[in-house]
């Protein structure tokens, strides 16, 4: 009874560390469609943001998950801009991993 369920909880334990795995991953091509919205900023060679004025970074070639952690500090407030955090207040863990793999894919 013991080995069945020590085979059991490891086998659950691999099953989670590999749909973990799977979510994190990301799909480049829905996030691409999801990145529409941040082409209107992010696509724009040398754009400067009238308010607050600052130069908007460039995301393509970006590291994946520098672009997750960006965005998930929006979503919870920790970084301060207003329209970064209403954009990121909508997605999921999958829908910024998916956005990341996108951005993380071009030059």
């Amino acid at each position: 009874m013991k080995t069945h369920f020590l085979f059991t909880a490891l086998l659950a334990g691999t099953l989670t560390v590999g749909a973990a795995g799977a979510m994190a991953a990301g799909d480049p091509e829905r996030g691409g469609k999801l990145a529409e919205p941040c082409m209107g900023c992010h696509g724009i060679p040398s754009y400067t943001n009238v308010y607050p004025s600052y130069h908007v970074p460039k995301l393509a070639g970006q590291h994946a998950e520098y672009l997750i952690a960006a965005l998930q500090a929006y979503k919870k407030g920790e970084r301060s801009h207003k329209t970064m955090r209403a954009q990121a207040a909508s997605l999921s863990d999958q829908d910024m991993a998916d956005i990341a793999a996108f951005f993380s894919t071009h030059p």
